[in-house]
């Protein structure tokens, strides 16, 4: 059981946080010709999608956007899918891409582990980045993120909760704590 302790983004907050990850990107990067996004499976591809729309609007260009379900590549499911986005391709090159991953809390650093995985096996990228919405700590494995919108130091009792108008009908970025059940 988990209760509310405070609301770290609101809805213009998380546009400001994915608007300047989008400048960073351009900024590191020096374009975006090579570049492709994936997010990870739930929240991280409507992040992704919003991510491209930012980069759209400032650059003019499109960038292509997949989503990653890495379910194979961790301990507790054995079923992964890679699609793209906007097409029923099914699978997509990386070859010598700039490819930005995208997650909505990084964590133990887990989930970002197995996506690793899950791209090695379509290719070689010439590059992969790290792009989240909330950094939170308590990294497992020695994965850091490229760009982050927001670090929030959290206990291990804690969760942070971003919901999203695309699969929760609200947009908000909340801190939980675990209630013990009385």
């Amino acid at each position: 059981m988990w209760r509310e302790k405070t609301q770290l983004l609101d809805a213009k907050a998380m546009s400001r946080a994915v608007r300047r990850i989008a400048h960073e990107i351009i900024e590191r990067n020096r374009g975006l010709e090579q570049t492709i996004l994936i997010g990870i499976h739930t929240r991280g591809v409507p992040l992704a999608k919003r991510l491209a729309a930012e980069l759209e609007q400032i650059e003019g260009c499109g960038v292509p956007v997949y989503e990653i379900d890495v379910s194979a590549y961790r301990d507790d499911r054995r079923e992964s899918r890679v699609s793209e986005i906007s097409s029923t391709e099914k699978t997509f090159q990386v070859d010598g891409k700039t490819v930005i991953l995208i997650d909505d809390v990084l964590y133990t650093g887990r989930t970002v582990r197995a996506a690793l995985n899950a791209i090695m096996e379509l290719g070689r990228p010439q590059i992969i980045e790290l792009a989240v919405l909330i950094d939170r700590g308590h990294r497992e494995l020695p994965i850091r993120a490229d760009y982050v919108g927001k670090n929030v130091p959290t206990s291990r009792r804690e969760e942070v909760s971003v919901q999203m108008r695309d699969t929760d009908g609200i947009e908000q970025v909340v801190l939980r704590e675990a209630v013990a059940d009385t």
